[in-house]
């Protein structure tokens, strides 16, 4: 097991009795495991493989004593990645509730099947770890595993979930509850026999053309989705609907596909996330704020005690650096189907003051729905606006954006193309409260487009009449660019944005219960995209992110990753 930044890493190695090394590698936070790895070699202490799925290679050395590897991960940039020998001992006598277990969560209409492994050491403590099989997240940690008697319980802190239950007399079934929010019925029957992991094929790429204008796009995009519109993600009767936006050189075409039109309103995630870091670089631009001012100092008096030493700053939350986990351990919607909307301010500020706002030693990139849901609560208590009323303020009004919204008209309501689950069900709107910042906003793909091309020419705006926050965009704009901090291998992070050092991208996508999305610019080629699409993840990834990258691949005339299924 290693650490790569925020994510954990597994590597699995076979030698055989010539010598051959073979081996694959999960990443288990990103749902991705049994990837094949190749061109192993290994000399002495020197090893390296690559993997070629994700065009990432490993170099490094093994320890005298085999119980280790020090090494470097290149992916674009080189990164230090250690592995350490997994060397848990067996207990003698297994546990009642040592094996595999399989069982079947009902989730509306969506059975999604759980896998348990359970094991205990010689020291008789219990361990587990939890596979979800139909959403290709494999090995997700259990905390807190306890047996007492015929009571077995565990969390699952990855999801923010927990399963509490009993043995039954024979040992073959564990009747319980799992609670993510509202408890729901799960029982796992004992197999002898694990599920393996299904394989993460490597993608395939669709050959070069010559970089592709805006203006020939579509026609493009006609032959590349072919199949996907034919019987794949976009097929009729799915009810799938995709919005795509385009700019180059000054070039602006808008289209779509599916169930949806060019003006159809739909949920962008996270991309909010880049509006909530553009109305700190306002506030800060019209000195009203600090980047590195304590958040602690922008909440309501008393909310949080200061620390003894490093807090946590406005800069922190939007760079994903604070430190803080994805989401509050207080989180617990009444409705799964609509999870953030009654999670206000009285709950984020509990969890704030439970907490603390102490930064870590050694916070590095670490996604955070609850930092940015943070940081755009922080800006509307110290503005005295609410966060909609905020964004209207510094972004939406100086940039004439008509269709960029929190709470749509009942005119948009019309226009607000419906989502749909991973199955092609239709999926309840999400509303969020005091975690706006992080994910709340509505749009079109027209205005998504207006956005990206005032981040590719910020020198280029027009202030808007009876905007006085129009005064300060521009340069606002520029300084949200500004690289700060490194995120994942090979990208580095500014305000929100993700920047792509290999491609010259700063990029973001989205994701909510019935929506994706994902949006790029890139201003040394002079080009943007945003694609938006009416399902949410489906169990091998994103449509939007791949349909975006493949957008970005054209433009820049590369091999541009396959869109069929």
């Amino acid at each position: 097991m290693g650490t790569l930044g925020p994510l954990h890493v597994r590597l699995h190695l076979k030698v055989d009795s010539s010598g051959l090394v073979t081996g694959t590698l999960d990443s288990p936070d990103q749902g991705a495991n049994g990837i094949s790895c190749a061109d192993f070699r290994l000399d002495g202490e020197a090893m390296s493989f690559t993997v070629p799925a994700v065009h990432g290679s490993w170099k490094g050395t093994v320890a005298n004593d085999g119980a280790s590897l020090s090494g470097t991960w290149d992916q674009g940039s080189p990164t230090p990645l250690n592995f350490a020998r997994d060397n848990f001992v067996a207990a003698a006598k297994p546990s009642p509730v040592d094996g595999i277990w399989l069982g079947t969560l009902q989730v509306g209409s969506t059975p999604l099947r759980l896998q348990l492994s359970v094991k205990s050491d010689t020291a008789g403590r219990e361990f587990c770890a939890m596979d979800s099989l139909d959403q290709h997240a494999m090995g997700l940690e259990c905390a807190k595993v306890v047996l007492s008697a015929n009571d077995f319980s565990f969390d699952v802190p990855a999801v923010h979930g927990n399963w509490k239950g009993t043995l039954s007399a024979d040992g073959n079934i564990l009747s319980g509850v799992w609670s993510q929010g509202s408890p729901l019925p799960l029982n796992f029957t004992r197999r002898s026999v694990a599920i393996a992991a299904a394989p993460i094929a490597a993608p395939t790429y669709d050959a070069a053309l010559a970089p592709v204008a805006a203006a020939d796009l579509q026609s493009v995009l006609d032959r590349d989705l072919a199949e996907a519109l034919k019987s794949g993600e976009l097929a009729p009767g799915t009810g799938v609907g995709i919005s795509i936006a385009v700019v180059e050189h000054g070039v602006r075409r808008v289209f779509s596909y599916g169930a949806a039109k060019q003006d159809s309103i739909f949920e962008i995630g996270s991309i909010t996330k880049t509006f909530t870091g553009l109305v700190l670089s306002q506030m800060v631009e019209q000195g009203k704020v600090k980047f590195d001012e304590p958040v602690r100092e922008l909440l309501p008096p008393g909310t949080v005690a200061k620390p003894a030493g490093n807090e946590i700053t406005l800069l922190d939350l939007a760079t994903q650096h604070s430190g803080l986990p994805r989401i509050p351990d207080n989180f617990k919607p009444a409705d799964p189907s609509n999870p953030y909307a009654d999670y206000g301010a009285p709950n984020l500020y509990a969890f704030v003051a439970q907490h603390g706002v102490a930064k870590p030693v050694d916070a590095g990139f670490l996604y955070s729905n609850l930092g940015f849901g943070l940081l755009g609560q922080a800006l509307s208590v110290h503005s005295g606006l609410s966060y909609p009323a905020l964004l209207k303020k510094e972004v939406i009004d100086p940039l004439g954006l008509k269709d960029t919204t929190v709470s749509l008209s009942p005119a948009q309501q019309i226009r607000f193309v419906e989502g749909h689950d991973e199955h092609h069900h239709p999926a309840h709107a999400w509303d969020l409260d005091a975690l706006a910042g992080a994910g709340a906003i509505r749009s079109t793909a027209a205005d998504m487009l207006t956005y990206l091309e005032a981040n590719l020419h910020p020198e280029k705006l027009t202030r808007v009449a009876g905007s006085s926050a129009g005064a300060t965009l521009s340069a606002a704009l520029v300084q949200s660019h500004q690289l700060r901090a490194d995120a994942m291998p090979g990208t580095r992070i500014a305000l929100a944005w993700l920047f792509v050092d290999k491609t010259g991208d700063y990029w973001h996508n989205g994701a909510t219960g019935g929506y994706s999305s994902y949006a790029f610019f890139n201003p040394k080629a002079d080009y943007a995209a945003v694609v938006l699409l009416n399902t949410t993840l489906g169990s091998t990834g994103s449509f939007a992110d791949r349909l975006g990258e493949h957008i970005s691949q054209r433009l820049a005339g590369k091999p541009a990753i396959s869109l069929a299924n």
